[in-house]
């Protein structure tokens, strides 16, 4: 078998837990089998705040020395399987912000496995995923995102099943038996072995070909090399900025030219401007400055900058104004306020069919309370 590495890529804080019951499960497996292995987290330059992304990673060996031997590094260079528990990070991630964007199959190896929770269909996943040189495989476990918050754990069997098609798409690493023994050792029930072994008789993989996916470069930058590094710490001040869009009028700020932020959101907001008030709360309580004024005093999302966290929907006065949407519903990060000033009764059709598929479907923005799974049980037994 020599050594098998997996990651998870998870959403900071929203799906913490379930990551780390993935990973520890892989490793408690991996002994039942005589195998050597271990879990561990790399996170990013920044909070986990919002769903900011972030990685486990189980490596498991056949013995301790080569166990050892990989674990001289970081993290892993490459990896077997690529596991992403929200799909709405198919379109990169930014949790390393030296590294600029890194889709999310950078690490995965030619003829790995990237399995992803989603009810997409498995070609719009691609669409969304970048290209690489090498082919590899797609396994996609139907699947709503398991978003929960930071002191609760959504128990919805997403990293019991995600054990069982591991198991599947990844036969070197261990056993569907010892997948099950490593599920009971940690007291969960027979339920959710059962989910487990569901997960595997389903699942398949898709092979992903050379020159399949998205193919936009992701955005890198060069780091200051020792030669160009000053003396003490430097920090440049970011410009006040001007008008709208480099305009007269209106008001627009400088922003960090590589830290982007649209990776970490989930969801995203759109605007209805014909409802508009004018009332600037949404400028003025977004924590990360995404909101450009417009010449004519309305409010334009600098999709680049917004994270997603969803303060604009909350603060606006007015329903149906500002309203945030499934990422996965969007392929690009264009103004909206362009987009509407072009053609305003196409905007307004196309967020009004927005608006109404996502009243269809549970938000995504995870449990900000102990007992919300609880709530959300509870109202699910009534309906």
């Amino acid at each position: 078998m020599s050594t098998v590495a997996v990651e998870v890529v998870y959403r900071g804080i929203f799906q913490k837990t379930l990551a780390r019951n993935i990973v520890r499960s892989i490793v408690f497996a991996a002994r039942k089998e005589g195998k050597y292995g271990t879990a561990f987290g790399r996170y990013g330059d920044s909070p986990e705040r919002n769903g900011i992304p972030a990685k486990q990673f189980a490596i498991v060996a056949d013995d301790a020395e080569e166990l050892e031997e990989n674990l001289a590094v970081y993290e892993a260079q490459e990896v077997d399987v690529t596991i992403n528990v929200d799909d709405t990070m198919c379109k990169g991630i930014e949790s390393w912000a030296w590294y600029g964007l890194q889709p999310i199959n950078a690490l995965t190896k030619p003829g790995g496995t990237l399995i992803v929770t989603s009810r997409q269909e498995t070609d719009a996943l691609i669409e969304d995923i970048h290209r690489k040189d090498e082919p590899y495989n797609l396994s996609v476990l139907t699947s709503v995102p398991s978003f929960s918050g930071l002191w609760v754990y959504k128990d919805d069997h997403t990293d019991v099943r995600i054990l069982g098609a591991l198991a599947k798409v990844c036969p070197q690493l261990v056993s569907l038996e010892s997948m099950v023994e490593a599920i009971q050792d940690q007291g969960w029930d027979d339920l959710k072995v059962r989910s487990a072994e569901r997960a595997y008789e389903r699942a398949g993989l898709r092979p992903v070909e050379p020159g399949e996916g998205n193919d936009e470069t992701p955005f890198t930058f060069d780091l200051p090399g020792w030669t160009t590094m000053e003396e003490g710490l430097v920090i440049r001040g970011i410009e006040q900025g001007g008008g709208f869009r480099g305009a007269e009028g209106g008001y627009q700020p400088v922003r960090n030219s590589v830290f982007k932020k649209y990776s970490t959101r989930s969801m995203r907001p759109i605007v209805n401007f014909e409802t508009c008030i004018k009332c600037t709360l949404c400028w003025l309580q977004c924590p990360d400055t995404c909101f450009d004024v417009t010449p004519d005093g309305l409010y334009d999302a600098n999709l680049e900058s917004c994270c997603g966290c969803g303060v604009c929907e909350a603060v606006c006065p007015v329903p149906e104004c500002v309203t945030m949407i499934n990422e996965a519903e969007f392929n690009d990060n264009a103004s909206q306020y362009e987009a509407w000033q072009q053609n305003p009764e196409g905007y307004k059709q196309w967020m009004a069919s927005l608006i109404e598929g996502e009243k269809k479907v549970e938000r995504t923005h995870g449990f900000h309370h102990v007992g919300g799974y609880d709530e959300q049980l509870a109202a699910a037994g009534e309906d």
